[in-house]
């Protein structure tokens, strides 16, 4: 399994260079803990919000960019989100998610001009950021796919947390409920429970899941209107509304997270070949 290491390159320190809006003290428990390279917080980032920059580049790079390329501009894009947090102004209308894609973008254009000097050393022409990959993109700027995948990275962050302070069985039973639709009396057969105590499994990790998504949305929020998002899609509804709302969210990020896993396969699939074309050519 990959170590997760923070970057501290010259990259990074070049790009924060770069991203010169002004300094705006925006400030939470997490925000400390990342200023002061808590390694805990580094990993909350990347598990969070990993996944998100590091499908968006895959889909910049129209399949052209490796498996440990893409690991590495992710890597660099967070990393530099750490670095140039405080610069970061909620107050001018950027959302977070806004804020982390034109950071990916610095990331990509520094390893797209980077390819390019390379190929101007060796004597052939290298494609520029803008009429190459980023150019290609279909979705430059932040589309519905993207602000859903940042919008649910929050919410898998809450029930991840969750998870973790609720009981084995309590979890399962919420889990069956709301992602399998199952009633509460197949789910009881199941568990070895009553319907009634299914029933008050799901209350107690649905409450948990409540005060995690809160937390969530204070930790990843910095705006109004993304601290409203919760409500604009049904979680700060009656129980009821706020499972539906919840699996729905629940289903859509895990089919997100497994299109991205395929298409990781499908690159380490594809690699030999391309290495093998490359030493024909």
């Amino acid at each position: 399994m990959t170590t997760l290491a923070r970057p501290t390159s010259r990259l990074t320190s070049r790009l924060t260079s770069r991203l010169t809006i002004p300094m705006h003290p925006v400030d939470t428990t997490f925000l400390r803990r990342l200023r002061a390279r808590d390694e805990r917080a580094w990993f909350e980032l990347w598990e969070a919000f990993g996944p998100v920059v590091r499908g968006t580049l895959y889909r910049w790079g129209n399949g052209r960019l490796g498996e440990e390329t893409l690991r590495d501009l992710t890597q660099d894009t967070l990393a530099a989100l750490t670095d140039s947090i405080e610069r970061f102004d909620p107050q001018r209308g950027v959302r977070f998610s806004t804020w982390l894609l034109a950071i990916a973008k610095h990331v990509l254009g520094d390893e797209m001009d980077r390819r390019y000097a390379q190929k101007r050393g060796s004597g052939k022409r290298g494609a520029s950021l803008d009429d190459s990959w980023m150019g290609q993109s279909r979705e430059p700027q932040p589309d519905d796919l993207y602000e859903r995948r940042v919008m649910s990275a929050k919410v898998h962050a809450a029930i991840r947390s969750a998870q973790k302070r609720s009981e084995f069985v309590h979890f399962e039973a919420y889990r069956m409920r709301v992602l399998e639709s199952r009633g509460g009396r197949e789910i009881g057969v199941l568990l070895g429970v009553s319907e009634p105590t299914v029933t008050r499994h799901c209350q107690r990790v649905r409450e948990a899941l409540r005060d995690e998504l809160r937390n969530a949305i204070e930790q990843w929020s910095f705006t109004d209107e993304e601290r409203s998002e919760p409500r604009d899609a049904g979680l700060a509804a009656d129980d009821a509304a706020f499972d539906e709302a919840l699996g729905d969210i629940w289903r859509a990020q895990e089919e997100i997270l497994s299109a991205d896993l395929d298409a990781q396969r499908e690159a380490q699939r594809e690699a030999p070949r391309d290495a093998n074309r490359r030493g024909r050519a």
